[in-house]
C-alpha cells in the first residue's frame, strides 16, 4: 500500500513537471557543432562593437544561416569568404575561380541577410 501511494506521489510530480516545462525554440535545419557555433558568434560580436545585443543577434544570425546551409556547405561557403582576401598565390585558390566565386558571394549575401533579419545594421 505504501508503495503504491509512492508511486502515484512520483506520478503527480513528473506531470506537473512535464506539464510547467517551458516552451523549447526551434531548432535551425542543420545541426551545427557547438565549436562552429562559438566561433561565429564571437566573430560576429568582435566585429560588430561586443555588445550584449550583439551577442544575441549574432546568434541568431548563425541559427539563420544553419536553417539554409549543411554544415559541410557552411563550412565550405566561409571559408572561400574568408580566404578570398588572401593576397599572393595562397590565395588564389580562393578567390580566382568562378566556383570560388559564387561560393563566397552566396555566403556574405547569407550572412548580411541573417544579421539584417536579427536586427543588425551591418
Amino acid at each position: 500500500m505504501r508503495l503504491q501511494y509512492y508511486q502515484s506521489v512520483a506520478l503527480l510530480i513528473a506531470s506537473v513537471a512535464i506539464a510547467h516545462e517551458p516552451p523549447r525554440a526551434n531548432s535551425p535545419a542543420h545541426d551545427y557543432p557547438t565549436t562552429a557555433r562559438v566561433e561565429f558568434v564571437n566573430d560576429c560580436i568582435a566585429r560588430n562593437g561586443g555588445t550584449l545585443a550583439a551577442l544575441y543577434q549574432c546568434a541568431c544570425a548563425i541559427d539563420r544561416i544553419a536553417d539554409a546551409l549543411s554544415y559541410d556547405d557552411y563550412v565550405e561557403a566561409s571559408t572561400f569568404a574568408k580566404y578570398a582576401t588572401l593576397p599572393g598565390e595562397g590565395g588564389g585558390e580562393f578567390r580566382d575561380f568562378d566556383a570560388a566565386k559564387r561560393l563566397a558571394q552566396r555566403y556574405r549575401e547569407l550572412e548580411h541577410e541573417s544579421l539584417r533579419s536579427c536586427g543588425m545594421r551591418n
